[in-house]
Parts: C-alpha cells; structure tokens; sequence
C-alpha cells in the first residue's frame, strides 16, 4: 500500500473504530491504527504517511488538537468524527476539515473517504 492507500484513525471507542477499520479495509485501503491517544497517534506521525485522517476530539489523554495541528501543517485532510465538538469549533480552527458528529452512520465517514483518496470508483 502506499500513502494515497492509508488513512490515519485515531479513535478511542473500541467498537467505533473496528467498525470503521473494517469499512476503510473493505473498500480496499490500509488504516493506519487505530490509535486511542494523542501520545500514540503523535508517536506514530514521526514515521508514517497517510492520505487523509479520521480523528476524534476528546481521546484518553487529551484532545486531538495537536496531532490535527501536525496533520494541517502537513496538508493532510482531516475528517473529525466526534461528539464533543461542534462543527463551528472545528472549522474555525480547521477551515478544510470535514466535520461528522457522533452518532453518524460510519459509510458516510467512508465515503468522504474514498472522495479525499480518489477511491471513488471502489465498491463497498
């Protein structure tokens, strides 16, 4: 795989992250995580290249902010998946950011997706 084949999750919800793994693997590209910290997710921006990310807020050990900074200075699209944010909050900070709040249905995060990675043209 390479980096236009590998999205960034950074997820603390056990159940919510698999799931949206599974839907990322299904239409045929790689994950990079899940991570459940900043720490971790942090870590792993030193040595790893990814297409897009999808990020949650409010993780373990604080808020994504910094890992999201990294990604923004990197030119890297985000997709925030969360309930503890608002839409405003995020796009004010981050005006290219896609925003999803949680609940959401995770194909529609999946489908921002293989927008952002030029995977429209695979199957689900």
């Amino acid at each position: 795989m390479t980096k236009n084949d590998t999205v960034l999750l950074v997820e603390d919800e056990l159940l919510v992250a698999m799931e949206i793994q599974d839907l990322i693997e299904d239409v045929g590209l790689a994950t990079e995580g899940p991570y459940s910290t900043v720490a971790g997710a942090n870590e792993a921006l030193g040595s790893i290249q990814v297409a897009c990310a999808v990020l949650d807020v409010r993780l373990r050990d604080g808020d994504i902010f910094p890992v999201a900074d990294e990604l923004c200075a990197r030119g890297i699209p985000m997709i925030f998946h969360s309930g503890h944010a608002t839409p405003d909050q995020i796009t004010s900070r981050y005006p290219d950011a896609i925003f999803f709040e949680k609940p959401c249905v995770p194909a529609q995060i999946v489908q921002t997706i293989r927008q952002l990675t030029g995977k429209e043209q695979l199957v689900a």
